[in-house]
Order: structure tokens, then C-alpha cells, then sequence
């Protein structure tokens, strides 16, 4: 079974997969998968050269990802794009760690790190999807600790899908607002239940 789990912005999405990798998962990190597909001479980052300019690389010409960033910041047209770009390469790369995986390990349940869940996603290359829930006020805390200032915190949270939308596509919600252990008892609870699941198809 392929578990997606996304969440809002410093919501305890890593913290979250790190608990299932525990339990026996296998993790797919679709901001890795992200990284390598861009790469120098890479398809994806001749594609992002070509439509971005020579201007986000840096002296190795790999791509600068803070101004990348910065140029897509706040600008759907532009993010559309990138993603346009970007995305069919990882699904190529998801897809080769799928088939990887399962023919190591036939019943491999496998934990998919999505920042972005939409619903062809979840249609097409998850089973179930995993929402991780944290407040505003315990995402601006965990931004601060970052280094990020209140407002800087609050307009990074604001440039992401409102987690009311991700909730839409939700078979199990995990509230990370309270202990780590309080999490960490979610995570397993939602991992037997799916592996019940598993034995009854």
C-alpha cells in the first residue's frame, strides 16, 4: 500500500514519516526527488533554465533555489509552470522507486513525503493520504525557531494550500500539536490499521 502524507508548512510532516520509517515503511521524498531531477543538464533543469534564465543558476550551474523561490513566491503562473516542468520527472523517478521497492519486498507499505497532494495525485499515485494538522500559532512558533520573523511566518503560510483543502483528500488525519509521543501513538494506530487493511485484500 502507498501512504501520501502532506500538511502545511512546518506542520511535523518529516517528524511524522520519520515514525512510520520506524514501524517498517519505506520513504519516497518527493522534495529529494525534487532536488535530483534538477540537477546540472538534468531535463527538468534544462526546462527550468530555458523558462527562468541563466540568472537562478549559481557558479557549479546548479539552480539557485532561494532565488527560484523568490521568483515563484506569490506568482501562481509562475509556480504553474516550474511544476509543469518539475513534476512529470519525479513521477518518472517515483514510479522507478515504486517498482524498486516492491521487487525487494512484495508487501512493502511505502510513505510518500508530498508537499502538494492534489487530486490526481491522489488518485493515481497514492492508496491513502495522511494529513498532518498543526495550528497557525504552533506553525508560526516552529517558523521562529527556524529563523523566520512573525510576518515572514505568516506569508509563507499564506503562499501554501490552505490545509482545509488538503483536508479534503484526507483518509487519516494525525493532530501534531501536542507531545511527540501524543504523535508518535497516532502514527501507529493509523499503521496497524493499515495493515489490517492489507491482510483483508
Amino acid at each position: 500500500m502507498i501512504i501520501g502524507v502532506t500538511g502545511g508548512i512546518a506542520s511535523g510532516k518529516s517528524t511524522v514519516t520519520k515514525f512510520f520509517i520506524d514501524l517498517g515503511a519505506y520513504l519516497i521524498d518527493w522534495d529529494v526527488l525534487g532536488h535530483e531531477v534538477m540537477l546540472p543538464q538534468k531535463r527538468a533543469w534544462k526546462g527550468v533554465v530555458d523558462y527562468f534564465g541563466t540568472e537562478i543558476l549559481n557558479e557549479d550551474l546548479s539552480i539557485n533555489r532561494q532565488i527560484l523561490g523568490q521568483l515563484v513566491f506569490n506568482k501562481p503562473e509562475k509556480l504553474q509552470r516550474l511544476n509543469q516542468i518539475v513534476h512529470p520527472e519525479i513521477f518518472k523517478e517515483d514510479k522507478r522507486l515504486v517498482e524498486k521497492i516492491r521487487s525487494e519486498d512484495p508487501n512493502a507499505i511505502i510513505i510518500k513525503d508530498v508537499p502538494l497532494l492534489t487530486a490526481e495525485i491522489k488518485q493515481t499515485l497514492v492508496d491513502k493520504a495522511v494529513v498532518v494538522y498543526a495550528t497557525e500559532e504552533n506553525q508560526i512558533r516552529r517558523l521562529k525557531d527556524r529563523g523566520f520573523t512573525v510576518e515572514e511566518a505568516r506569508r509563507r503560510i499564506g503562499a501554501h494550500v490552505s490545509i482545509d483543502e488538503k483536508m479534503k483528500f484526507a483518509d487519516f488525519v494525525i493532530y501534531n500539536d501536542g507531545s511527540i509521543e501524543e504523535t508518535r501513538r497516532q502514527v501507529e494506530k493509523i499503521y496497524d490499521q493499515i495493515l489490517l487493511e492489507e491482510r483483508h485484500v
